[in-house]
C-alpha cells in the first residue's frame, strides 16, 4: 500500500529553482525525492529508482521531455509509471503533444501546491497529503523564498553567458531554452515580471532583424530586473 511506505518521486527539469522548490515541498510531506536535469538522465533514474510518479519538464537541452516520454512508453518495466508534465508553455498544442507522447497530466509553471496535491492524489489513488505538513511561519516562508532567489542569482552568470551567445549568433533554439527556464523560475521566486517579459520573447515569431531588435530590448529588460533581484537578495542576506 502506498500509504504504508514512502512515496518515491522523480523530478526531471533543467531549472535549479524548480528542482529545489518542488523537491523541498514534497520532502516536507516525507516523500523520497530524486532529481535530474535532462530526459536521458530521467530514463536512467526511472529505471534505477522506480519512482511511483514523475514530474517532467518538456523543454530541456540535449534530450527533452517529449523524447523521454517516447522512450519511456516502449520500456516495459517503466512504461506504466504516471507522469505529470510541468511546463511554462501550456498552449493547446503543447498539452496535446505531451498527452500523445504519454503524459498523464499537464500543469503550468509556476507550480501551485494545490495542483500538485490534486494530481498526485488522483493519479496514485490515495490521500497522500493527509499527514500534517511541517508548519511554516511567515518568517520561514520568506527564508525559503530568499533561498530560492539566491539560488537563482548564483546560477545566473552561466545563463547570462548563453543569452549573450544566443543573441550574438542569432541562435533561436538556445535563446528559447534559456528564456523558457527564466520564465518558469519567475513566479517561483516571487518575481512574475520575469515570467511576463520571458513570455513576450517566447511569443515573438523571430523572422527578421526587427524581431531580433525586439528580443534584445526585452532581454535588456530581463537583465535589469535580475540586477534588482540581486540587490534584493544582498539586502536580505
Amino acid at each position: 500500500m502506498l500509504e504504508k511506505r514512502k512515496i518515491k518521486v522523480l523530478i526531471v527539469d533543467d531549472s535549479d529553482v524548480i528542482l529545489t522548490s518542488l523537491k523541498s515541498f514534497l520532502e516536507d510531506y516525507d516523500f523520497e525525492v530524486v532529481t535530474c536535469a535532462d530526459g536521458l538522465q530521467g530514463i536512467q533514474k526511472t529505471s534505477e529508482f522506480k519512482p511511483d510518479i514523475i514530474f517532467l519538464d518538456l523543454m530541456m537541452p540535449n534530450f527533452d521531455g517529449l523524447k523521454m516520454l517516447q522512450v519511456k512508453s516502449v520500456l516495459k518495466e517503466i512504461k506504466d509509471i504516471p507522469v505529470i508534465v510541468i511546463s511554462a508553455n501550456t498552449a493547446k498544442s503543447n498539452v496535446l503533444a505531451a498527452i500523445e507522447a504519454g503524459a498523464d497530466r499537464v500543469i503550468s509553471k509556476p507550480i501551485k501546491d494545490d495542483a500538485i496535491i490534486k494530481n498526485m492524489n488522483e493519479l496514485l489513488g490515495a490521500d497522500l497529503f493527509k499527514a500534517s505538513k511541517k508548519t511554516f511561519t511567515s518568517t520561514d516562508t520568506r527564508e525559503v523564498q530568499n533561498h530560492l532567489r539566491k539560488f537563482f542569482i548564483e546560477s545566473f552568470p552561466a545563463k547570462r553567458q548563453m543569452l549573450t551567445e544566443a543573441l550574438m549568433k542569432k541562435n533561436q533554439s538556445l535563446l528559447k531554452m534559456i528564456i523558457h527556464e527564466i520564465k518558469g523560475a519567475g513566479g517561483t521566486i516571487g518575481y512574475p515580471i520575469l515570467t511576463e517579459i520571458s513570455s513576450d520573447i517566447m511569443d515573438r515569431n523571430i523572422e527578421n532583424q526587427n524581431d531580433w531588435m525586439f528580443v534584445e530590448m526585452k532581454v535588456g529588460q530581463l537583465l535589469q530586473k535580475i540586477e534588482q533581484i540581486k540587490k534584493d537578495v544582498k539586502n536580505n542576506s
